[in-house]
């Protein structure tokens, strides 16, 4: 059980990283980004093109420039919907749905249905703990969750930028009143969720295939960890994801891996009965 436990943990720390990206958007403007995973498998692409596909770039160039394609596309998909976010959250909801099937229509008209390998340079060893299994890509992929998480906290709870984030999460109408740009706001949680996006993508795809519906289905499993953890708490969004990747690695080991999906609607619902608004949510009170 302690392999499967294990891997589950490392799973769980990519619906982290794609739940937080999810979390920070929701938390600063009440809206769920449902091209969020379209648009990071965009990013995955740019980097194979780069690395893979004839231009040569190193590795980590090309990162860089797919994370900077990345955040240019968030501020344009941020300036489209702009207006909609003001007039209704759930009209930006429904506007992103349309941006995701375009993103996902631009990698197909791209680089086609194809399948390929997108793999990380990382040296092949292997050692062993406890009877478990650790390779270079988990040490990485915890490396690289525990980095992201200290650098978001640092940036929320040492900034300015930060604090006027958690100011309009918390009330955006007196954060307004304030003088604090609502606006400046969101754009800085859109472009960390697509950087998060990409990173999450990118450590993803080396243990399937990369193809043009991988990581929007991933994408799916991280929306059920925020749901889980709770869409207003960004610690408990990483927890979700952690909880998603162990149970649905027990009950694929354990159970059926055909019934995946069902477990995880299954477990959606039942966390959701017990704490509606996930399991870390802030239990916010009114005055009069």
């Amino acid at each position: 059980m302690l392999p499967v436990i294990w891997q589950g943990i490392v799973t769980g720390c990519l619906y982290s990283l794609g739940a937080l990206g999810l979390v920070m958007i929701f938390k600063s403007s009440k809206m769920v980004n449902f091209a969020h995973g379209a648009l990071a498998g965009y990013g995955a692409f740019s980097v194979h093109a780069l690395t893979a596909g004839g231009a040569g770039w190193p590795w980590l160039a090309a990162v860089a420039a797919a994370l900077l394609g990345a955040i240019a596309i968030s501020v344009l998909v941020y300036g489209l919907i702009a207006e909609l976010l003001q007039r209704a959250a759930t009209t930006a909801t429904i506007a992103t749905l349309g941006i995701g099937l375009i993103a996902q229509g631009m990698i197909l008209w791209q680089y086609g249905s194809n399948i390929f390998r997108l793999d990380l340079p990382l040296p092949h060893l292997s050692f062993s703990i406890l009877g478990m299994a650790l390779t270079a890509y988990d040490v990485a992929v915890l490396s690289a969750t525990f980095l992201v998480v200290v650098a978001l906290f640092l940036v929320i709870e040492r900034t300015r930028l930060g604090v006027a984030f958690r100011a309009v999460s918390t009330d955006p109408f007196a954060a307004r009143v304030c003088g604090l740009s609502i606006s400046r706001v969101h754009l800085f949680s859109w472009v960390t969720s697509s950087m998060l996006g990409v990173i999450a993508a990118l450590l993803i795809v080396p243990t399937t295939f990369l193809s043009s519906t991988t990581v929007t289905t991933f994408m799916l499993q991280a929306f059920a960890a925020a749901v889980i953890g709770g869409f207003d708490s960004l610690p408990g969004s990483a927890i979700g994801g952690i909880l998603v990747g162990v149970s649905c690695n027990l009950f694929s080991f354990y159970v059926a891996p055909e019934l995946l999906n069902t477990f995880l609607l299954t477990f959606m619902l039942a966390s959701l009965s017990f704490f509606p608004g996930g399991i870390l949510s802030q239990r916010l009170g009114s005055r009069v």
